[in-house]
């Protein structure tokens, strides 16, 4: 004949069961060993996989724009394929049977020269002639902003100088690559070392 354990003492065996599994499970929790990062941690969202770097926290300074004269406007766009489909075509640079995605914007004023402006503080940390795309000025901003100005001319500024936000930096100019532009200044802004849309970061701070 079987005999069955009786309700209170299988409430006792489970009882004992779980306590001993709690306690395992805090025992096992402690002499786990931790790992020390080499680096921050960095809490990735969906920004993070459509190549823009998410807005905020690392300079308290407005981003001003590449330029002053309020006439200015955009002959050439930065390549998103968010865009609609006409600015994707004037995003496209097309030298010598080969078409380009523009990772900057171009500005003109027309066809006439204009102030290349800093649009934060920082430091030169390039100035370059390049038969290809024209003079060049690269600034470092942060640790994580820096700005590539192309097609300038006249440049005032030397590698290794301090530029202060709306400081003239240089005139538009032309370049080899987009002769059809005539006068213009390619701007490009690289934010975690990202080639950005400059449209989306302007008056913000980064």
């Amino acid at each position: 004949m079987k005999k069955y354990l009786t309700k209170p003492v299988m409430y006792t065996l489970y009882g004992v069961a779980v306590f001993l599994l709690v306690i395992g499970l805090f025992v096992m929790g402690r002499n786990t060993p931790t790992e020390t990062l080499s680096e921050p941690f960095h809490a990735y969202n969906i920004l993070d996989y459509i190549n823009l770097p998410v807005v905020g926290g690392v300079s308290s300074t407005p981003l001003g724009r590449p330029y002053s004269d309020a006439n200015v406007t955009i002959a050439q766009y930065y390549y998103d394929y968010r865009s609609s489909s006409e600015e994707q075509q004037k995003s496209i640079i097309y030298y010598e049977d080969t078409y380009l995605q523009s990772t900057g914007i171009s500005y003109s004023l027309g066809g006439e020269e204009f102030d290349a402006i800093a649009v934060l503080d920082g430091e030169v940390i390039d100035v370059k002639e390049d038969s290809l795309l024209g003079n060049s000025v690269t600034i470092k901003h942060s640790s994580n902003i820096t700005t590539i100005y192309q097609s300038i001319a006249d440049i005032k500024v030397k590698k290794g100088d301090t530029v202060q936000k709306g400081m003239i930096i240089g005139k538009s100019g032309e370049s080899n690559i987009n002769k059809d532009l005539g006068n213009h200044l390619y701007f490009e802004l690289i934010v975690d070392n990202i080639s950005v849309n400059p449209e989306e970061y302007y008056d913000k701070t980064l």
